[in-house]
């Protein structure tokens, strides 16, 4: 086996070039006082000796590592440039380097862990819904034929608290359009609920935006339902619902007389007690 030996003097450049000092052979021309000075060659063929040392200026490409280099500060410097996906496949040696794992992944598989809430449909909201609103005539559900009534009904903003598909929910309602049904085969839809004529400033039997004259007299059933639009907030804000909810109000009977004009002595303020009054 051949052994190659390098003396611990070698500089450790490693562009520098040494320069041996060459030995002199071991065999009978060495001379005694060579070999008492170490300048003998005692290899047997087995081995390489080179020793020796040369120092150099040194070449700053010529070490892998630089310990003294600092980035420049000119223009010239400039970061790591973005990664490039479509580059990526283009320059590729293998497709693996092309995809990286990234944080978003992570939370986005997190978020998918979490129960996904359904979406909240107006009839999800229907069992919600307030109670129907109560219909009023005046005068005291009694009218006249070929007089006008006027038919009022109440309603306002609803909150209900309520839990949905597991959820808390709150759920808002807002009165929209109001449908009167005067139990004649009329129908009238309105923005609001209507109002007294004593609020209105008005008389009696006198039109209003929420009233009906009845052509015959009898005993009709009347109603009034009242549709409303619905908020939810689950928690993050109001967010609207499409659609209308409708709530069916409970019917009232409404007595319709017929007038008759006769001449009579006193007035009923007069004689309180007198037919008709």
């Amino acid at each position: 086996m051949l052994t190659v030996k390098i003396g611990a003097t070698v500089a450790m450049s490693l562009a520098a070039t040494l320069s041996p000092i060459h030995m002199v052979s071991s065999g009978a021309e060495c001379a005694k006082e060579l070999a008492l000075l170490g300048l003998c060659d005692n290899n047997t063929g087995t081995e390489i000796i080179i020793d020796g040392s040369q120092e150099t200026g040194g070449d700053p490409g010529s070490s892998p590592i630089d310990v003294g280099w600092q980035p420049p500060t000119d223009d010239s410097w400039s970061p790591q440039k973005p990664f490039d996906f479509d580059q990526c496949l283009i320059d590729w040696d293998s497709y693996i380097h092309c995809f990286r794992a990234s944080e978003e992944a992570e939370e986005k598989m997190e978020e998918d862990d979490a129960p996904a809430i359904p979406a909240v449909t107006i009839s999800d909201l229907v069992r919600f819904a307030p109670a129907g609103s109560v219909i009023h005539g005046e005068p005291d559900d009694v009218g006249v034929v070929g007089l006008p009534m006027n038919f009022v009904a109440a309603a306002s903003v609803h909150t209900v608290d309520a839990s949905l598909f597991g959820f808390p929910i709150s759920v808002r309602f807002t009165p929209s359009a109001y449908d009167f049904s005067f139990g004649d085969g009329t129908t009238l839809t309105a923005s609001s609920g209507g109002a007294t004529w004593e609020s209105l400033g008005q008389a009696q039997f006198t039109p209003t935006d929420t009233g009906h004259t009845y052509t015959e007299r009898g005993t009709y059933t009347a109603r009034v339902d009242v549709r409303y639009t619905a908020e939810v907030d689950l928690g993050v804000g109001w967010f609207p619902v499409d659609g209308e909810v409708t709530a069916p109000g409970p019917a009232r009977d409404i007595r319709i007389f017929q007038a008759h004009t006769a001449l009579v002595a006193y007035t009923c303020a007069q004689a309180p007690t007198s037919p008709g009054c």
